[in-house]
C-alpha cells in the first residue's frame, strides 16, 4: 500500500513539475514575442538668447496702424530658432522586428516635429515623420518600403541622436525624408550598399509632381559616400489650354558622412556635402570632435563652413552679394551631462557670415550672431 500512494505522489509530483515547466515555457515564449514589439521616444524643451541679437518681436506702426513685425533674429537653420523657453517635440516611435519582416511608426508633435514634416501636402496637423514596412529577403538583403528619415548627412531630426542641439545649415538645407522603396546590400568585410527609388524630396505623402528620384548610397566601416538626383517638381504646365514644358532641372547632391575614434575619450565626426539645381544650390563641410571626460558628461564641438550659389543664400538666411554667392563659418560649443534618462545641454554659438544679415537690439544689421542655448532631452 505505501508503495502504491509513494507512485501516485510521484505521478502528481511529475505532473504538477510538467505542468509548472510548461507554463513557465509558454510565458518564455509569450514574453520572447512580446519582445519583438518596442516603444520609445523623447521629450524636448530648451531656452534660447541671442547675446549681440534682437532677442523680441517690434511692432511696426505706420499712421497708427500696424503694418507688420519684425522679429527676433536666429541663425538660418532648422529647429531651436525661437527665443525665450519654447518647445521641442514629442517623438513617439512604435516598432516591431520579426523574424523576417517588420514596421517601424514614428509620430511627432510640437514644432520641432511640424518642422521636421514641413514637405506634406496635407498641411498642419500631420504627425508622421516615419512610417515604413522593411523585409529582410536574406541576411544579407533588406528592403524597405515607406517614408524614412534621410541617409544623406551627419545630423538626424531626433535631438537624442544628435550631439548638438542646434543644427547645422548642410542639415537644415539638405533632405529630411524621403519616400520610396530602398534595398539595403550587406556587402561583406564591412562594406556595405544601399539603392533607392523615391518621391521628390521630402513629399513623403503623396508624388503630386510624378518625378522620380533616385538615391545611393556605398559604406564602408562607418564611413558613408551618398548620392541623390532627380526633379523635384512639375516640368509641365497648362497656360491657356496649351501645354508647356518648363524643363526643370534635377537636384544633384553627393554627401559623405563619416567618423572616427580617435582615442577611447575622443571621436572625430565628418561631413561635407554639394547640393547644386543648375548652378542654384550650396556647398560646405563640418567637423565633429567630441570628448568624453566623464561617465556623465562630454563636450563637442561643430565647425561649420557653408557656401551657397546663384542667391540660395537668400533661402538660407545669409544673404548674399552682387552674384548671388554668401558663405557662414559656425563655431557651435555643447556641453552633454546625463542625468538618468535626461540628457541637460547647454550651447554656445557663433555665426560669421559674409554679408550684414543678422539684426542687433538697435536694429543694425551686422554679420556675426551670438546665441546661448540650454536644451533638456528625455529618452524612454
Amino acid at each position: 500500500m505505501k508503495t502504491i500512494i509513494h507512485t501516485k505522489y510521484v505521478k502528481k509530483i511529475f505532473l504538477f513539475a510538467f505542468a509548472l515547466l510548461s507554463t513557465t515555457v509558454f510565458a518564455q515564449e509569450e514574453e520572447e514575442e512580446k519582445s519583438k514589439f518596442s516603444f520609445s521616444g523623447t521629450v524636448d524643451a530648451y531656452y534660447r538668447a541671442n547675446l549681440n541679437g534682437l532677442n523680441k518681436e517690434i511692432p511696426v506702426i505706420e499712421n497708427g496702424i500696424q503694418t507688420g513685425t519684425i522679429t527676433p533674429t536666429a541663425p538660418g537653420t532648422s529647429f531651436a530658432n525661437d527665443p525665450g523657453f519654447a518647445l521641442g517635440m514629442v517623438n513617439l516611435i512604435a516598432g516591431y522586428e520579426g523574424e523576417k519582416v517588420g514596421f517601424v511608426a514614428d509620430l511627432v508633435f510640437g514644432p520641432r516635429g511640424e518642422d521636421a514634416v514641413f514637405g506634406s501636402p496635407f498641411g498642419s496637423p500631420n504627425i508622421v515623420n516615419q512610417l515604413y514596412v522593411y523585409w529582410n529577403v536574406s541576411d544579407a538583403v533588406t528592403l524597405t518600403l515607406g517614408n524614412f528619415n534621410t541617409f544623406l548627412g551627419y545630423e538626424v531630426i531626433s535631438p537624442a541622436a544628435n550631439f548638438n542641439y542646434s543644427t547645422s545649415y548642410m542639415f537644415s538645407y539638405g533632405p529630411f525624408s524621403h519616400a520610396g522603396l530602398k534595398a539595403d546590400f550587406d556587402l561583406g568585410n564591412d562594406w556595405s550598399a544601399m539603392l533607392a527609388v523615391l518621391n521628390p524630396t521630402d513629399f513623403t505623402d503623396i508624388n503630386p509632381f510624378g518625378e522620380l528620384s533616385f538615391g545611393a548610397q556605398l559604406g564602408y566601416s562607418g564611413q558613408y559616400l551618398n548620392f541623390i538626383f532627380g526633379k523635384q517638381g512639375t516640368n509641365e504646365l497648362l497656360v491657356d489650354g496649351v501645354l508647356i514644358d518648363t524643363n526643370i532641372s534635377s537636384l544633384f547632391q553627393v554627401d559623405f558622412t563619416g567618423g572616427f575614434d580617435v582615442s577611447e575619450e575622443f571621436f572625430l565626426g565628418i561631413n561635407a556635402t554639394y547640393q547644386d539645381t543648375d548652378g542654384f544650390g550650396f556647398y560646405g563641410a563640418a567637423l565633429y570632435p567630441q570628448i568624453q571626460t566623464s561617465e556623465n558628461f562630454s563636450i563637442g564641438l561643430r565647425g561649420e563652413y557653408f557656401a551657397t550659389m546663384d542667391g540660395f543664400g537668400n533661402v538660407a538666411g545669409i544673404g548674399s552679394d552682387a552674384d548671388g554667392d554668401a558663405n557662414v563659418f559656425a563655431v557651435t560649443l555643447t556641453g552633454s551631462a546625463t542625468v538618468g534618462n535626461l540628457i541637460i545641454k547647454p550651447e554656445l554659438r557663433l555665426d560669421t557670415a559674409s554679408e550684414d544679415v543678422f539684426l542687433d537690439p538697435d536694429l543694425e544689421f551686422n554679420g556675426s550672431l551670438a546665441s546661448f542655448l540650454l536644451a533638456a532631452v528625455y529618452s524612454f
